[in-house]
């Protein structure tokens, strides 16, 4: 049927939901990459305008990617809850900004409304919202989690320690496990990208994640960041396996470039809840969230494998995915891809924002890597700007880099040093359980919240000491 708006004596025309999602997403350089993103301002506005007179119910008859041949599209259309998308089905796009903007749109109503929500509905409305608009909206959804800590609770900010090396050297890991953990980071996960993608270095680096962790006894949890099937070669030899990591995308041929399907995830998934591992107990079950899923806008566009759409729409369609499998943590990796899909400074604030506001409205314990490359027109002043929006916006966690430099993977993210300006700045404490075991370990003093202790905990020092002479 196509859609179409007119600005001045000019008629746009657009021929069906992909590209009108496409045409009326804020400019960044994979759309533009793609061929996909709107000719001029003009035709972005008429886009903007014509979305925002589509009614949300057109979005369960219209799929952006087919459903016959994407198995993305499949879940997304045969896990929709009609009975949740009730009380706003009668909703345009334009309209649902508006409620979401206003005093019925609370925690309660949004919790209760994600499992009718489709990823490409709430790229549509994030396209008409301002930067204000995101936060706004987004802070508005809670997503609660649990492992060995409880995540998302308000008033909290936690944060992923990722003490990477070049080359898996464990006393290099040491010294920035020891660093993190001083300065209050590590509730999230504590999280390595392996130099090294073999079997055995995962669980050489994992038993030694484990062994600090169980002696004393911190409220967190492991992760060694290696694809999905060495996950479960692990797991199969006896690892000790907490998280179960994956890069994902928003389609199946972008899923299968990262050597994945849904019944893959579905089984490590299991695999991962069978060791039983989390300590945390809600109604006498132990924490039972063992995913952790990066995401990034522009990979479906780097593997050939975008069908046509703008990278933000199928950035939105991942969470579905994501959704599916209740994760512990999501995190946008933001500025990693580089700027053929996110060009400068802008373009990755405006990402950051649009893809915790989509994963938080699904349902998401949505996190971000507020990274760029080296080669990207960035620098940290917009990394301190996206930053302290996110956690305005009430983000989940962030990432724990020595000095935001990650010198493994080669870019810049955010510092120890950050987390801690951003607790200070807007009043967040890390987890309740890693916050009480600060405290404890003497890292953190009594009636300072914040404020580090003036001496070393021997007893953590000791043991990091002795895992840099292992």
């Amino acid at each position: 049927m196509g859609f179409h708006h007119s600005v001045g004596t000019q008629t746009y025309r657009f021929d069906d939901l992909r590209t009108l999602l496409a045409r009326a997403s804020p400019l960044r350089s994979g759309d533009q990459l793609a061929g996909v993103a709107a000719g001029s301002s003009q035709e972005r506005v008429a886009a903007q305008m014509a979305l925002a007179e589509v009614p949300l119910s057109h979005f369960v008859n219209e799929s952006v990617v087919p459903y016959e041949g994407d198995e993305v599209t499949r879940l997304i259309v045969d896990t929709w809850d009609a009975t949740a998308f009730a009380p706003v089905a009668h909703l345009t796009v334009g309209d649902f900004r508006n409620w979401l903007l206003g005093d019925a749109a609370d925690t309660a109503a949004l919790t209760g409304l994600a499992p009718g929500l489709t990823p490409e509905m709430v790229a549509a409305v994030s396209k008409l919202c301002r930067v204000q608009d995101l936060a706004l909206i987004a802070r508005k959804c809670q997503v609660v989690t649990r492992f060995r800590g409880t995540l998302g609770l308000p008033g909290r900010l936690a944060t992923r320690l990722q003490p990477n090396h070049p080359t898996d050297d464990l006393a290099g890991i040491a010294a920035s496990l020891l660093d993190g953990l001083l300065h209050g980071s590590g509730d999230a996960v504590i999280g390595i990208n392996p130099a090294s993608d073999n079997v055995p270095q995962v669980m050489r680096l994992l038993t030694m994640l484990d062994e600090l962790i169980q002696r004393h006894a911190m409220p967190t949890q492991s992760c060694v960041l290696t694809h999905v099937t060495n996950t479960l070669q692990a797991i199969e030899r006896g690892a000790p396996v907490d998280l179960v990591f994956q890069s994902i995308g928003g389609t199946e041929a972008t899923n299968r470039s990262f050597g994945i399907d849904l019944a893959l995830l579905a089984e490590a998934h299991a695999a991962a809840r069978s060791l039983h591992r989390g300590t945390v107990f809600e109604g006498g079950q132990r924490g039972q969230h063992v995913m952790y899923f990066e995401t990034g806008q522009g990979s479906a566009l780097s593997a050939g494998a975008h069908h046509g759409c703008d990278q933000q729409t199928l950035e939105a369609r991942a969470y579905a995915v994501a959704r599916h499998f209740e994760p512990l943590l999501v995190n946008t990796v933001v500025g990693f891809i580089g700027p053929e899909y996110l060009f400068n400074g802008k373009q990755i604030l405006r990402a950051g924002l649009e893809d915790h506001f989509c994963g938080k409205l699904l349902g998401l314990p949505m996190g971000c890597d507020v990274c760029f490359t080296n080669h990207a027109d960035a620098d940290a002043d917009d990394m301190d700007a996206l930053l302290t929006l996110l956690c305005t916006a009430g983000v989940n966690f962030i990432m724990g880099v020595p000095g935001a430099d990650d010198i493994m993977l080669n870019y810049q993210s955010t510092s120890f040093h950050d987390a801690l300006a951003m607790r200070q700045l807007l009043g967040l404490k890390p987890a309740p359980e890693f916050d009480a075991w600060l405290l404890r370990m003497g890292v953190s003093e009594p009636g300072h919240g914040l404020r580090l202790a003036s001496g070393l905990p021997v007893s953590l020092a000791s043991a990091v000491a002795r895992l840099e002479a292992s």
